[in-house]
Parts: structure tokens; sequence; C-alpha cells
């Protein structure tokens, strides 16, 4: 039977951070279905050697990441496996939301941001804004045509969706629980969500 190591409700727009032991498995919960979740990891004892989205999408010859898709560092490091997930695919190319990216595409003046989530997060275990690298987007849809053009769907996703990834190596994982109120990604209203620390 599985232990819950850590559990807790992540407030809308805020950041959350933890080290994940090799074997542990790290479980995402969206508990209203319209919350995208920005991403990233990196091997606990070697920060440096951080998830990479080239890697990741070039390993298993795809653009989304689902079930069965290995998360690898620069180094070619395996460092989560998704070993379950309810909805299918989540993007991996559109990157995170940022205070100067909010005013170049929709005009705004915004004072919160993944990024500066993301900032804020990685502060606390002695890592800078260099560690900031393209990310996941768990729960977020973005469909690439094949002309090339992309962007952000509209989410239909159920309350209780949920991806689970199992810890290939000791992780310290960051994530922002996403504040971008300007495209659907958070269906305009960004919501709580749940995670659990788990050890099958």
């Amino acid at each position: 039977m599985s232990k819950i190591i850590h559990e807790e409700i992540v407030p809308a727009k805020h950041p959350w951070s933890g080290v994940v032991a090799a074997g542990d498995v790290l479980v995402l919960t969206d508990l209203e279905g319209r919350q995208a979740v920005d991403f990233l990891c990196y091997d606990a004892k070697n920060p440096a050697d951080r998830y990479s989205a080239t890697n990741t999408v070039k390993m298993q010859n795809n653009v989304y990441v689902g079930l069965g898709t290995v998360l690898y560092s620069d180094g070619g490091k395996p460092l989560m496996t998704v070993i379950d997930d309810t909805v299918g695919r989540h993007d991996t190319i559109y990157g995170c939301c940022s205070n100067p990216n909010n005013r170049l595409r929709y005009g705004v003046e915004t004072t919160e941001s993944c990024y500066s989530n993301f900032r804020k997060a990685l502060a606390e275990h002695g890592l800078g804004e260099a560690a900031i690298v393209p990310n996941i987007n768990w729960f977020m849809s973005v469909p690439v045509r094949e002309d090339g053009s992309a962007g952000v769907a509209k989410a239909e996703l159920k309350p209780m969706s949920h991806v689970a990834l199992r810890a290939e190596t000791d992780v310290l994982a960051v994530l922002s629980n996403c504040p971008q109120m300007h495209n659907p990604c958070n269906g305009y209203n960004p919501t709580p969500i749940k995670v659990t620390v788990r050890r099958d």
C-alpha cells in the first residue's frame, strides 16, 4: 500500500517546491479541472543538471508529454517518469508566463507570473534565474498544426484530473500554480491544486 509522505493544497497563483526521493511518486491534481501547472525539475544532488525540454522531446519523438514519458536532464539523465495520466498530453514547448511576456502578448502590466513564482521557489534552494529553463505545462493544451502554428487552447478537463511522476533519482521539483488570467489555460480564473508525494 502507498504511504503518503507529503500532501498539501497549493493556492491559486502560488509556487511550490520540494525534494522527491528516488522511487517516490509526485502526484499533481487539478482540483477543478482548468488549472495549468508550470513545472521544472532538477537532479537534487546536482541542480545544474536540470530538465531539458529538447532532450525529452527528442528521446520520445513527440512534442507532447504524457503517460510513459521520461523527463530527461541536460546531461541525458532520467529525472522522472510519467506513470499515471488522466489527461493524455501536456505542453512542453510554450514555456512559462512572465511579466514582460504578458506586456508583449497582452499589453497588460502584471506583478505575478510563473517566472516570478519560479524565481521565488528556486531562491529557497539557493538557485537563481539562470536555473529557469523552458518548462512543462501540465494540464495545458497547445495544439501544433501542420503549418507549425500553435496557441493556447481552452482546457476541457474534468475536476480531479491528475498526473503522477516517479522520481528516477532524488529530484528537486519546482512548480508554479499558474496565475495567468489573459489566455484560456486557467479558464481565466486560477484555482488551487493538490500536491501529493507518496511512497509505493
